[in-house]
């Protein structure tokens, strides 16, 4: 039995240009929906040679920061509604992002309502938690955010 591509023919879009910033616009150091998208951007997807980003798995918009409650959360949406491939992309962005970022933020990560088939089985399912991901991870070495 052969396995194939679960999306054999994904549309692939032209990536953006990455915004640069002038140092004083951010020298604040918070963390906005910029700094998070330019930081998952370039994650690879696990069936094809494409970042989540040229398959329009993510975008800057998906993204929402709120600094002042310390929270991240991503919305995406999976190239086809059965993909099985959403708990790896889910699990890529979360620990991107706690590689990245500092630890007192709460990182949310779910599919765009009506976007997969299994979006009803709770992020649990889907997406690990951070807490889970750091326990699993104890005794390893942090590896750095190089993209």
């Amino acid at each position: 039995m052969t396995l194939g591509l679960i999306n054999a023919n994904p549309v692939v879009h032209a990536k953006k240009e990455r915004v640069a910033r002038a140092e004083d616009s951010h020298a604040d150091d918070a963390v906005d929906a910029l700094d998070v998208f330019d930081s998952v951007r370039d994650i690879r997807d696990p069936e094809h040679p494409y970042s989540l980003e040229q398959l329009s798995v993510l975008s800057e918009e998906s993204i929402a920061v709120d600094e002042k409650l310390g929270r991240i959360q991503i919305t995406f949406t999976p190239t086809v509604q059965y993909c099985s491939m959403a708990t790896v992309i889910g699990l890529c962005l979360r620990v991107k992002l706690m590689q990245c970022f500092p630890p007192h933020f709460k990182v949310d990560i779910n599919v765009t309502p009506g976007s997969h088939v299994d979006e009803e089985a709770g992020e649990d399912r889907r997406c690990p938690t951070s807490e889970t991901i750091l326990v699993d991870s104890l005794g390893t070495h942090k590896p750095s955010c190089a993209v």
